[in-house]
């Protein structure tokens, strides 16, 4: 359907003007806020680099607060042995009791725990520490107890405990001087010594700092323990952290897009992660949007005013002069064009398109004589065409009328060259089939033996499944009457012409042989030259036949199909033909490009 005059105005200012506009404000925009997270970033990055140093030298600090209290020679006298009797467990309870208070401010941490390596067996202990006896059941501890790396593991509050996760560093034990597992210690951070570390700048109310494990588990999160003890939200960026890529990354969250800045840490594999709001950063140029979209809204206001002008001016008068042609070109002629008294291009557009139907009109009446006219000149031409069926029937009243006075090889001669006529036309039609071809050939060969009196030596030696097979007409009979007039003929006792043809994958192969005296050079050279050098080399008839069939079959297969000779004086003449096999729509093409 084609695009009417009003919209591809529209279209043409969307293009040139407008289009131009928005690509510059979104170029504008998208800059704007690239420069502010650039900026956002690299203030982000530098902040985090510092909280990631000295948390580490904080974790640094801790680890050696940890070893020094495992080298108190106090701890591992305890730990030593286990209890025997109910008397010495009570003791060497009270004594880690005492120990574990007094050296509670050696370490800085919010909580520390000592436990042996079979609590069990110190159930007194357990419980004055409200530690359920079932501790060595836990999946923590037996990990713990079987790890001789130190390990770190985030514990969720629970009912009637401290209700604030707590991050927990836990180190198994050995005697100084035997690598016998003495116990564990484990030292608990509460987020009060995590906020330390974590605290978001005071630039942004909205922004998140979160440490992450290697799996992506918060462990920390700045913003009241939102997401603390679950996966980050962002399967994708927790790929990204693990990727080593060090820029920084956009993601959106519940609806709420953020600018992700991040730093691994040196002592531990975890990450340190920002998480700022892009509105906050955004929140500034929010003001210039504002204004340019009223701006745009005004621009687009007046752009529509110009559009209504110009299609009550200029568009409406060529809609109704185009639904004008259209009945013109439906050979509506009855309803007559509007007058228009404008002095513009548009009046004198009306003007010419009314003469124009009146020169139509006149002109449909010279045509509808003229067909008039027409339709008479085809009667009488086609009363004096002669039907094809009356001259066959002429043929056979003259063939029947011979025999009935004996002259029987008239009558067969007379009947050979009906058939040779009627396969010759092939009602119009340029595809025959390869039998018909055949019968063609032998019609002609029966005629040729009646006017010279001699019989002419001919075989046929064709698959019979060949036969049927769609053929382009007349290209057997001009290579047969060639060999009969040049080869032949010359002595019929001796002479002989063999037919054979073959299925060969996709084609058909058709020779024709005689042992004749071969083909001329002369001929052979003209077979390959163009049809206006040809003309001025042919002085003689030799080959005619032979050139136009191998024409006709370049014309409609291509060169590949051209005719194979092989031929000499001494050896005959052996023509091969190359047809193709050809399926119903390429007979259909054929015939009509014929």
């Amino acid at each position: 359907m084609s695009t009417s005059l009003r919209n591809q105005l529209i279209m043409l200012f969307l293009a040139v003007i407008i289009v131009p506009f928005l690509l510059f404000a979104y170029y504008s925009h998208n800059k704007s806020i690239e420069g502010i997270s650039s900026t956002n970033t690299k203030m982000t990055k530098s902040y985090l680099q510092q909280a990631k140093k000295n948390f580490d030298i904080y974790l640094s600090v801790l680890n050696e607060q940890v070893n020094d209290l495992i080298g108190n020679p106090v701890l591992q006298d305890m730990f030593s042995q286990e209890p025997v009797s109910v008397e010495d467990e009570e003791r060497l309870s009270l004594e880690m009791l005492s120990f574990l208070y007094s050296s509670s401010t050696a370490v800085d941490a919010f909580r520390l725990k000592l436990y042996p390596m079979k609590p069990a067996s110190y159930l007194e202990y357990l419980k004055a520490i409200d530690v359920p006896a079932d501790i060595e059941d836990q999946d923590w501890f037996r990990r713990s107890r079987l790890n001789q790396s130190p390990s770190w593991y985030l514990f969720m509050p629970k009912k009637g405990d401290y209700n604030k996760p707590l991050l927990s560093y836990v180190k198994r034990f050995t005697g100084l001087y035997d690598p016998v597992p003495r116990g564990l210690i484990v030292v608990d951070l509460s987020e009060d010594y995590l906020s330390r570390y974590f605290s978001p700048s005071d630039q942004f109310q909205s922004q998140k700092l979160l440490l992450l494990n290697e799996n992506g588990s918060v462990y920390y999160d700045s913003e009241t323990n939102e997401w603390t003890g679950q996966l980050f939200p962002s399967s994708d960026y927790i790929s990204y952290l693990l990727s080593g890529a060090a820029d920084s990354y956009s993601i959106t969250i519940n609806g709420i897009v953020y600018l992700a800045t991040h730093v691994k840490m040196d002592s531990q594999p975890w990450f340190m992660v920002s998480l700022t709001p892009l509105g906050e950063l955004t929140g500034a140029i929010e003001e210039t949007n504002r204004v340019m979209v009223m701006f745009l809204v005004g621009y687009l206001l007046c752009c529509a005013g110009l559009i209504v002008y110009i299609t009550m001016k200029f568009t409406q008068p060529i809609a109704r002069l185009v639904r004008q042609m259209r009945r013109i070109e439906a050979h509506n002629l009855k309803y007559p064009l509007p007058a228009s008294n404008r002095k513009d291009e548009i009046g004198w557009l009306y003007r010419e398109v009314g003469a124009l139907v009146q020169k139509i009109k006149g002109l449909i009446e010279e045509a509808s004589l003229s067909e008039r006219k027409k339709k008479e000149l085809e009667f009488r031409v086609l009363s004096h065409q002669i039907n094809p069926h009356f001259l066959y029937n002429t043929l056979e009243s003259i063939r029947w009328k011979a025999e009935n006075h004996g002259q029987n090889d008239i009558g067969e001669m007379v009947s050979a060259l009906g058939n040779l006529l009627r396969l010759s036309l092939n009602q119009g039609k340029e595809i025959t089939t390869l039998r018909r071809e055949i019968e063609q050939v032998k019609a002609y060969v029966q005629i040729e033996q009646a006017r010279m009196g001699k019989k002419v030596r001919i075989f046929y030696f064709c698959d019979k499944e060949l036969l049927d097979r769609p053929f382009l007409r007349l290209l057997l009979q001009p290579l047969v009457e060639n060999a009969i007039q040049h080869s032949v003929r010359e002595d019929f006792d001796k002479g002989k012409i063999v037919i054979d043809a073959r299925r060969e994958q996709n084609n058909i192969i058709l020779s024709i042989s005689d042992n004749g005296n071969g083909i001329p050079e002369s001929v052979l050279g003209r077979m390959n030259l163009a049809g206006e050098d040809r003309s001025l080399s042919t002085s003689d008839l030799k080959g005619v036949g032979l050139i136009n069939v191998n024409d006709r079959l370049r014309l409609y297969f291509g060169d590949a199909y051209q005719l194979q000779i092989d031929t000499g004086p001494e050896k005959g003449t052996r023509i091969t033909i190359r047809h193709p096999i050809l399926e119903e729509d390429e007979v259909e093409r054929l015939q009509l490009q014929r």
